[in-house]
């Protein structure tokens, strides 16, 4: 292979530490919060929102003053990303269906597909107030039937952020709470004297937001680990460096660690697409974020062919995914690990991100491998069930599981079949030998 690097970011054992640094704050923070429960989350709200308040719920008049506040434009483009979103998670709802069938005469055999009970919906607030969280992570809650869904996001500026309130309001969250970071996760998960657990967390959020679901998975469920956004254009000379730059930039200005990268076989678009994008950071208004972001985590990397490409790609295994080529629907074919894929010119994250109505909360370093994005079926649980109606398939399925159980010296599980085989059959089986 002839993959060569025009740009780096920083080298893993760079991002190792810092990952490290995260990782032992947040588990100080966590055995705080589950030592000293609301006094721990109010003293971390003061120090890192400078809020707090007597209680962090929001009353239902609360969130109508909080509603009021949006602007009639601003409250219909929330209804019509709504209307997309809820479009979609209703068609995947309606591809899950509850299954019974009758494998053999007398065995039925099925599954249900149960809501999670409870599931805490975190919108991340700091930097930029994203409101689209809180219709991909709560509404889609909501489709799948899910009966108490809790939301959180931070104060902007000492208030609760008008917009998100409305977004999770409409999409049908039952507790809304004006809570953000760590302290709203280590609460939502693992209750506090005035806050009750939750069976699920789900969202997007920073490092630090991330590491603490990781860290919490297993006391709790979680969607997915989503961290720093990440996006890889992937682009040949079909199209220019402005829609690569502008690609890379846009997803870019979400945080100072978010990963974008360009992947082309055109050495003539690589090199245009690192000048574009530093025309582009003279005059974007999020350069800071964008600059930083860019200088130590964007690269670009030339290969020879569209099959280097494709490798490349699936390794790396972005959140967010632009393919702009002469054969979009080749990479739709043979990607197997990513987040989400956005494919041809016409396309592009943002109106994943916002509108279009499939989800944006999507696995990223590298988790593409193993799980997709958050979607409705996330919020639910495929329970098998099991039954016996005849005397005849008692006594047969029991013969066979009672020997099953002696090959493996289970004696116990094996007269639990032998009890059926007596019951049912009409057959003496000793208690210890397999019935014939």
């Amino acid at each position: 292979m002839a993959i060569r690097y025009l740009k780096q970011g920083k080298a893993a054992a760079e991002r190792a530490e810092d990952d490290a640094k995260v990782r032992s704050l947040v588990e100080t923070t966590l055995k705080d919060i589950e030592t000293r429960g609301d006094a721990a989350v109010h003293e971390l709200s003061e120090k890192f929102d400078n809020f707090s308040p007597p209680s962090f719920r929001l009353t239902a008049s609360e969130i109508e003053a909080a509603m009021g506040k949006v602007s009639t434009r601003d409250m219909e483009d929330i209804k019509f990303a709504q209307a997309q979103i809820r479009r979609f998670a209703e068609a995947q709802r309606a591809s899950m269906t509850d299954i019974e069938v009758e494998t053999m005469p007398g065995v039925i055999l099925g599954h249900r597909n149960i809501p999670v009970q409870s599931v805490g919906c975190y919108v991340p607030g700091g930097k930029f107030p994203m409101v689209a969280s809180a219709h991909m992570s709560v509404l889609t809650a909501s489709v799948a039937g899910v009966p108490r869904i809790a939301a959180a996001a931070p104060a902007q500026k000492g208030v609760p952020h008008p917009a998100i309130v409305a977004a999770m309001h409409l999409g049908g969250a039952h507790e809304i709470y004006v809570l953000g970071g760590i302290q709203a996760i280590g609460a939502m998960a693992l209750g506090t004297e005035t806050i009750r657990p939750v069976d699920m967390l789900v969202g997007p959020g920073n490092a630090f937001v991330a590491e603490a679901k990781r860290q919490l998975y297993g006391r709790v469920g979680i969607d997915l680990f989503a961290g720093p956004t990440e996006t890889m254009v992937i682009a040949d000379d079909t199209v220019d460096a402005e829609m690569c730059a502008t690609d890379l930039l846009g997803q870019a200005e979400h945080g100072y660690n978010s990963p974008a990268v360009l992947v082309t076989n055109s050495e003539k678009l690589a090199k245009a697409t690192l000048e574009e994008i530093d025309r582009i950071l003279k005059i974007l208004p999020t350069t800071e974020t964008a600059s930083t972001s860019w200088r130590d985590y964007g690269e670009v990397i030339l290969c020879d062919t569209y099959e280097e490409i494709l490798d490349v790609a699936n390794d790396i295994a972005s959140e967010h995914v632009q393919v702009m080529t002469d054969r979009d629907d080749w990479f739709l074919e043979n990607m197997h690990s990513y987040g989400a894929l956005f494919l041809g010119p016409r396309t592009n994250v943002a109106n994943g991100d916002k509108v279009i109505g499939t989800n944006h909360t999507l696995p990223t370093k590298k988790a593409g491998r193993y799980t997709g994005g958050l979607w409705v079926g996330k919020f639910l649980k495929t329970h098998s069930y099991q039954k016996v109606t005849t005397d005849a398939a008692a006594a047969e399925i029991g013969a066979y599981c009672s020997r099953l159980c002696m090959l493996e010296g289970f004696v116990g599980h094996a007269e639990q079949a032998n009890l059926r085989v007596r019951r049912y059959g009409g057959q003496n089986v000793p208690y210890g030998v397999a019935a014939e």
